[in-house]
């Protein structure tokens, strides 16, 4: 594992009026390599998540972009440095095709009151190629894709900025066995294509499936590290309820 994290978060906390949301977190993900954050509802996963794509501002620590302190005041920010978010529901448009949704907000125009179709048709196929993304067309409309297709779809219009990092929300949350396999398979192939890969997911199956590291956040600290190579389930679940870890491959973080 290289020494110098692509992001790193030193001593995050965010507080909402009365409620602490997160308490001084530690954070971060390397190059080629898919972290797991999970944790019970209402753990802080939403909150970091938000902090990293640069929509919630954090109240106290750092947070460093390869070694250098940044300050993620926007997602303009966040994309700018190579912070790219899936989020669950997509956001992805029914009617339009496949180049139609990768380049929204970002199509190529030559010139005034045309769009450049064929070349953004050719960067689509290319870029749905080196990720091994299989679809019909892509000029086919999303509407008519499975879940795992469209999952596909929106992780690889995350690609289109050249991100370096990219978070996903809860990925495989309501796909079926063919369809997880799917969007697994691709988050395998960000990873080796050198990418700092984060997963947020309720399922512990999936995350042992992909993931190299696994973070646990209870209350809005967090409070475990598993290396999954040597993790058990059983230790994670306990991590992730409060109950006893010891005999488990968890390291205990030792902040309050």
């Amino acid at each position: 594992m290289a020494s110098t994290a692509l992001l790193e978060l030193r001593g995050v906390s965010k507080r909402f009026g009365a409620v602490q949301a997160l308490t001084s977190i530690d954070f971060e993900t390397h190059k080629g390599e898919v972290v797991a954050l999970v944790g019970d509802n209402g753990a802080g996963k939403s909150t970091l998540i938000k902090i990293i794509a640069g929509i919630l501002p954090i109240d106290e620590g750092k947070i460093l972009w390869e070694g250098r302190e940044v300050s993620l005041n926007g997602p303009q920010a966040a994309a700018a440095l190579g912070i790219a978010t899936v989020y669950q529901d997509l956001a992805l448009c029914d009617n339009l095709d496949v180049v139609g949704n990768l380049f929204l907000g970002r199509e190529k125009a030559p010139g005034p009151g045309w769009l450049d179709e064929i070349g953004m048709e050719r960067e689509a196929a290319e870029l749905l190629r080196r990720l091994a993304v299989s679809i019909p067309s892509a000029r086919i409309q999303v509407a008519s894709l499975s879940g795992g297709q469209r999952q596909s779809i929106a992780v690889a219009r995350s690609m289109m900025g050249s991100p370096r990092t990219v978070l996903l929300d809860e990925p495989t949350a309501a796909l079926g066995v063919a369809q997880t396999r799917q969007v697994l398979d691709l988050i395998r192939r960000l990873r080796e294509q050198g990418l700092g890969v984060v997963v947020i997911s309720h399922n512990l199956r999936d995350v042992f499936s992909v993931a190299d590291r696994i973070v646990v956040l209870r209350l809005g600290k967090r409070v475990a590290t598993f290396q999954v190579a040597q993790a058990r389930e059983v230790d994670v679940v306990a991590a992730i309820t409060g109950l006893s870890t010891e005999g488990g491959a968890g390291i205990p973080e030792a902040r309050a």
